[in-house]
């Protein structure tokens, strides 16, 4: 199976990090996958710089952090114009289309999702956007079974948040149906 390096991007606040976990801990735990996960933050706890990187692979993994990555999630410009540069050439990028306006001058496959929008729409407030974002990076990637995530979510969270959680799941998955290319 292909080996996945995802840089996750965006501002503090917006559940990089935690989407980044939930990934890393359903290929490991539920898909027996290798997988790490780290993260670095900008100055500011909240609204600063913040990234977060998932490697998932069928071996040893000698290094945790990724340089080139084949999948990047952006939520921000700001994270865009710092991170697009580094996408492995034809690798794909995964961006909020209302949020960000990336750079076309790189070589990766775009894919704009008007996610923030969604979720606001559906719940009136942006806390599922991580989880959509999560749903909508699966159904693009492959990379573990959405199964994977709803055990990860289930538990990792309370069960008051059970329903808006695979709610949300479910919305980013719908909204990155269409783009996703049949082989």
């Amino acid at each position: 199976m292909e080996k996945f390096r995802f840089l996750l991007s965006g501002s503090g606040g917006q559940g990089v990090i935690t989407m980044a976990i939930l990934l890393a801990e359903a290929a490991v735990l539920y898909e027996g996958r290798v997988a790490v996960q780290s993260q670095s933050y900008g100055p500011e706890a909240r609204g600063g710089a913040t990234r977060s990187d998932v490697i998932i692979a069928d071996e040893p993994i000698l290094f945790p952090k990724v340089s080139q990555p084949n999948v990047l999630v952006t939520l921000t410009n700001e994270a865009a114009g710092k991170y697009m540069p580094l996408i492995r050439p034809g690798g794909m990028c995964l961006y909020d289309s209302d949020l960000v306006q990336p750079s076309r001058r790189i070589d990766a496959i775009l894919k704009g999702i008007p996610m923030h929008r969604a979720v606001m729409e559906k719940f009136g407030k942006s806390q599922a956007l991580n989880i959509c974002v999560l749903g909508a990076l699966v159904t693009l990637t492959g990379a573990v079974h959405m199964e994977a995530i709803e055990k990860v979510l289930a538990a990792r969270f309370k069960p008051a948040f059970h329903a808006a959680n695979s709610a949300a799941l479910a919305l980013g998955a719908e909204l990155a149906r269409p783009l996703v290319e049949h082989s």
